[in-house]
């Protein structure tokens, strides 16, 4: 899967409204108004230079062999909602798929 900003945004927007769940299993909504990502459990956004950052991230992290195993192998402000948004999506996998992040 593309790990590029310009494929990830428009897959983002495809997919607000839509439930995901945190790697603790709160569930949270999103919204994208502009460049912005709007979390229904935060009173910030997530910009899509975060966003593009966490993907780079992601890039090295699998380029070096590191399995993104949570939130804060991510590093980045918005990681406990990027990382279960994203591993629903597709854009990135981890070892052990039994964790409840996907999307209901």
């Amino acid at each position: 899967m593309t790990k590029d900003i310009d494929f990830v945004w428009p897959l983002l927007q495809q997919h607000q409204g839509e439930t995901f769940y945190t790697a603790k299993g709160l569930p949270f909504t999103y919204t994208i108004r502009g460049g912005e990502l709007f979390v229904d459990r935060r009173s910030k956004s997530i910009t899509i230079s975060t966003v593009a950052n966490a993907l780079e991230k992601i890039v090295a992290l699998e380029m070096d062999g590191i399995p993104i195993t949570g939130p804060k192998k991510i590093g980045c402000y918005g990681a406990s909602y990027l990382y279960p948004v994203l591993l629903a999506l597709g854009i990135f996998t981890i070892p052990d798929s039994s964790q409840n992040v996907n999307v209901i």
